[in-house]
């Protein structure tokens, strides 16, 4: 597969993906539910009938009978079955969006030209009829046809999208960055779940149970979203909703990072130490109100935080940590103090979870957390006056990329 026929085929997944996506959202009763790859790509089932809904995205290929031909014969397969009474009996849907053609189809469908275009075919010299051999009559054939709905003419990807995160503002509320970075991700991350559900009871969602799942308040490092959006506009999108500002307030702002020990490098760790100071501190002789950030390192033994508080140290990079001299206990008013430009202080570390909420419950200024995690989040602070954003990156460097 060509780098560009793979590109093509990441966007079919994509844009499969987001119709199951709104077809959930635009369900009537919360009790309503879609099942993904089951009958169709999409089953909706609602408390009086069931859909099943077969996806095609072709951007850049015209529109020819040829490319539905097969899932229109699975279906009539299956409408066999149900009159049977071996299978349920559903509606069907196709729904496909091609460069063009779509005028082909505009005469609709009848009797003769799903024989014709859909249920005859060749294979090595030999035509075959499927209505035939399935033996079904032409009046059953109507009856299919009642059942069935074609759409040529569905919304191309970047529209479906759109339509997407809208839906997910309107059910779920917040600005357009949360529909689509927390509501959104986390959706792409529940359809792919179930899409991979080995039995098809466990392949089913209801509407309620979906906004549910979807419903959380930390960004998570979804890799198919990351992949859809390129993981450096990835981080750039979040730099610019979080840690883009003109003129920095003096706010007391609260970095929590979390390294790997299987990766972990003191450099790196002094590095981002190093950005946070130079990014959100303001200590000139003529700030007004001077401040620097706190920042909490987690996954790093007591060790290696005290070696690299000492290399900093030596450097000539000022820090104070809340003990103000051996053996002293961790003092909030210790670590609150002012950081100005006479006493020099570049960055105030916090040792423990229990230290970092001890000092956020003393501060009486505007407080913002920003909890940076590679897995599962370490630190709950969910008080109204204190603005906490949870962010999941793959690694410790992805944190200097977005602040």
């Amino acid at each position: 597969m060509t780098d560009r026929s793979a590109v093509d085929t990441i966007r079919g997944y994509f844009y499969q993906f987001d119709l199951s996506i709104l077809s959930v959202l635009q369900l009537a009763s919360p009790d309503d539910s879609i099942e993904i790859e089951c009958t169709e790509d999409i089953d909706i089932r609602t408390a009086s009938d069931v859909t099943a809904t077969q996806c095609k995205y072709y951007a850049k290929t015209e529109y020819n009978h040829s490319v539905i031909k097969d899932a229109v014969k699975h279906m009539v397969s299956h409408f066999k079955e149900s009159l049977a009474g071996t299978k349920p009996n559903v509606a069907y849907s196709i729904k496909g969006h091609y460069a063009s053609g779509q005028e082909k189809l505009d005469g609709g469908v009848d009797v003769d030209f799903l024989k014709k275009h859909f249920l005859t075919y060749t294979r090595e010299k030999v035509t075959y009829y499927h209505y035939l051999d399935l033996g079904l009559s032409d009046a059953e054939l109507e009856e299919f046809l009642k059942r069935l709905t074609i759409d040529i003419r569905a919304k191309a990807f970047d529209q479906q999208f759109r339509e997407v995160v809208g839906a997910l503002q309107v059910a779920l509320g917040g600005t357009s960055f949360s529909a689509e970075y927390f509501f959104y991700n986390n959706a792409l991350a529940v359809i792919r779940d179930l899409s991979i559900k080995a039995a098809p009871t466990d392949r089913v969602v209801t509407k309620k149970q979906f906004l549910t799942k979807i419903n959380t308040s930390s960004i998570l490092f979804n890799e198919w979203f990351v992949e859809r959006k390129g993981k450096k506009a990835h981080l750039a999108a979040l730099r610019k909703e979080y840690f883009t500002e003109l003129n920095v307030p003096p706010s007391e702002r609260f970095f929590m990072v979390e390294v790997d020990s299987g990766s972990y490098d003191r450099g790196d760790l002094k590095d981002l130490f190093h950005e946070l100071s130079r990014k959100w501190a303001k200590l000139s002789a003529r700030e007004p109100s001077p401040f620097c950030p706190y920042i909490y390192v987690h996954g790093v033994p007591d060790s290696e935080l005290l070696d690299l508080k000492r290399e900093l140290s030596t450097e000539g990079f000022k820090l104070i940590d809340g003990h103000d001299f051996q053996g002293a206990d961790f003092s909030h008013q210790s670590i609150t103090q002012t950081a100005t430009h006479g006493n020099g202080i570049r960055i105030k570390v916090l040792n423990t979870l229990p230290n970092v909420e001890q000092t956020v419950d003393a501060v009486t200024k505007t407080r913002r957390i920003y909890q940076f995690h590679l897995g599962s989040c370490y630190f709950q602070y969910d008080k109204p006056a204190v603005r906490h954003v949870k962010i999941q990156v793959e690694r410790l460097s992805d944190v200097k990329s977005i602040i």
